[in-house]
């Protein structure tokens, strides 16, 4: 029971946030195909940011009701502040609605009539507000931190000295982790420091890839496997394909909501295997971003193209083998 009621709150949570990833995505994406498009770049970000706060306000929401949102969209903008990406919305979310929950049964019902409207405009959010910000930054804020500097320093101590197709592994296993959170962006900031030496990046290749092939992979997954995906998630498998053409990793973030378990360890392989075989082939670039819009400056890109697609097919498979029908 448990575990279906915790669904429910991440469909609710998703269903909301759904159009925001959309839209910031889209957004995102044609700043690439359209010359002198900053604006278009900076309203998609702003766009794609609310996701966060909108996904962990909801998720609270579905738990406590109206209680619960104030609280749940400040857990989800902590999560964004700190960088604590859509896992941080996730746990956020869900200790707002509790909390708020809790907070609403023991303190706001049972305050006599008269004071109910007080306590419930001002001491629930009041409580709701202060408890859930003092445990998110108090719990999340420096493990973060630490965590993304241990990274940092870790990957650049191994640059040059480890294999470099082991790297690879390990950059494309980041990269589908988090999607956007903290593990994905030390990925990414890892290549883009190598680009710094003003040369084509065979890193920031195989991290760009393994960053499109999570939306790619699951796209084709809800609709080579429709039995296995709710309704809300075969909407999104619409549009995440250009999504993840457009290295919008965060384009499988409501399928990885709603099952992470099984949807996060599918992307790990495909994203891995999709690393493995740019670096193998030499796939190399100069650009920081864009997808398949930087294509032709990429060396090797056939093959670039073909890493992408076995990598998604991987995804698509242990996806469809893992879910379960629902």
């Amino acid at each position: 029971m448990v575990k279906i009621k915790l669904r429910e709150h991440f469909m609710t949570g998703v269903s909301y946030m759904l159009p925001f990833v959309v839209s910031g995505g889209l957004l995102i994406s044609m700043s690439f195909m359209i010359p002198e498009s900053e604006m278009l770049n900076r309203i998609g970000g702003i766009a794609f940011n609310l996701m966060l706060i909108v996904l962990a306000g909801y998720i609270s929401f579905s738990i406590a009701d109206r209680a619960g949102l104030t609280a749940g969209m400040l857990a989800g903008a902590i999560s964004l502040e700190i960088g604590a990406g859509y896992l941080g919305a996730l746990v956020g979310g869900l200790l707002a609605g509790y909390i708020s929950l809790l907070i609403k049964r023991y303190i706001v019902d049972k305050t006599p009539p008269y004071l109910a409207p007080i306590f419930s405009i001002i001491v629930l959010p009041l409580l709701s507000v202060l408890i859930v910000g003092i445990i998110m930054l108090g719990l999340l804020g420096s493990p973060i931190s630490y965590l993304t500097e241990s990274l940092n320093d870790g990957l650049r101590s191994i640059y040059g000295t480890w294999s470099s197709l082991l790297l690879a592994l390990i950059l494309g296993t980041m990269m589908a982790v988090d999607m956007g959170g903290p593990i994905n962006k030390v990925a990414y900031f890892f290549g883009l420091w190598t680009l710094e030496t003003g040369n084509p990046s065979l890193i920031m290749s195989a991290v760009m890839v393994a960053g499109m092939t999570p939306p790619i992979g699951l796209s084709m997954a809800s609709f080579f496997f429709p039995k296995k995906f709710s309704s809300e998630e075969k909407e999104n498998g619409k549009i995440a394909w250009f999504l993840g053409l457009s290295f919008i990793t965060e384009g499988a973030i409501p399928h990885a909501a709603i099952d992470p378990l099984r949807v996060i360890p599918s992307m790990i392989v495909g994203s891995a295997t999709a690393a493995v075989l740019s670096m193998y082939f030499s796939c190399a670039q100069l650009a920081p971003h864009g997808g398949i819009f930087i294509l032709p400056t990429i060396t090797n890109f056939p093959i670039f193209l073909l890493a992408m697609l076995i990598g998604s097919v991987v995804t698509c498979l242990l996806c469809g083998f893992l879910k379960k029908e629902v």
